[in-house]
């Protein structure tokens, strides 16, 4: 049992869900977009805050892609915020993840970016994707791609599956890389 108390501010279930017993989806859509803006505000102020320390200029650019909230920093030469291969980018993004979970509670799966680094990442993954795709497809064999970060993998096997076939991550951590699969 839980030492909460029910206050009139709580919805009933009936509230809660509709006739059909289904989730009032305006509503909790409406909720999510709020607490997503609000992780992006959190994450602006802290990334912010870095660059004043950091002596850097960039703008910050706020946005809401699906189920997560995104931050870009665009701007001067900040190629040092991305590092080789995005490692400097990808310890940014945890360290303002957990700046987000300080002031939350609550995990968040905000995406940063910086200098446009993910956006052409990604746009070279799902090239790699759709060759990988159409040679599955004409040997009828897996293909296995290299070691790839989670975000990475992430875009493989959405590429995949947006072209109809399925992949798997296998290996371990940091080692672990997207199978794609024949039908």
């Amino acid at each position: 049992m839980s030492d909460e108390t029910v206050t009139d501010e709580t919805p009933t279930t009936a509230q809660a869900f509709g006739e059909q017993g289904q989730v009032d989806e305006s509503r909790s859509a409406s909720s999510r977009l709020e607490e997503l803006e609000q992780e992006g505000d959190i994450a602006a102020d802290y990334l912010e805050e870095l660059l004043d320390i950091a002596d850097l200029d960039g703008d910050l650019d706020m946005d809401v892609d699906g189920d997560r909230a995104a931050v870009s920093i665009v701007g001067a030469d900040l190629s040092q915020l991305v590092g080789d291969n995005g490692e400097v980018l990808e310890a940014l993004q945890e360290l303002t993840r957990l700046a987000v979970y300080r002031e939350t509670g609550e995990r968040t799966r905000l995406m940063l970016d910086i200098s446009g680094f993910r956006a052409r990442k990604r746009e070279e993954l799902i090239q790699v994707a759709n060759e990988s795709v159409a040679k599955v497809r004409a040997s009828g064999e897996s293909v296995s791609l290299s070691a790839m970060t989670p975000f990475e993998r992430k875009v493989v096997h959405d590429a995949v599956a947006a072209a109809g076939l399925s992949s798997e991550s296998e290996g371990v951590e940091p080692r672990r890389y997207v199978v794609v699969l024949p039908e």
